[in-house]
């Protein structure tokens, strides 16, 4: 995989290190998960960010930013249809592009459609002020 294909709504496998792990100390997400690039920011003249949210099929707690996967978008992004998925939104891991330790050049699994992506990134973006950004750059 070229890191030219990592655009909005791309889902790929990455060690996500969720904010209550980073808030505990720990570095090292504890496993490959598919998370979903949120934005690209292209930085002239610097590596570009990326913002990703992490997927799960364990069930959020009440009160999380989140959205479940529809069926037809599980197949677009190459997730498994037949378990309930999550996309979680309230929380994001910031990386850097070239130049992250997390990222790997392996394929993307697939991507989200613009109809069911745009507009969970749009609130992500008006949310912005409350949303805990796990910095992986360092």
């Amino acid at each position: 995989m070229s890191f030219d294909s990592l655009k909005s709504g791309v889902v790929i496998l990455y060690p996500y290190l969720w904010y209550r792990e980073s808030d505990r100390g720990e570095t090292q997400g504890r496993k490959l998960r598919p998370a979903a690039v949120a934005v690209r920011i292209a930085r002239p003249g610097k590596p570009d960010t990326l913002i990703l949210f992490p997927m799960t099929t364990k069930a959020p707690e009440a009160g999380r930013f989140m959205a479940e996967i529809p069926e037809t978008e599980k197949r677009r992004a190459g997730l498994d249809s037949s378990l309930r998925q999550w996309i979680i939104l309230d929380e994001a891991n910031e990386e850097i592009l070239p130049g992250s330790y997390y990222l790997e050049p392996r394929p993307p699994l697939g991507a989200f459609s613009k109809k069911f992506f745009l507009p969970l990134v749009l609130e992500f973006i008006r949310r912005r002020r409350s949303i805990k950004i796990v910095s992986r750059t360092t």
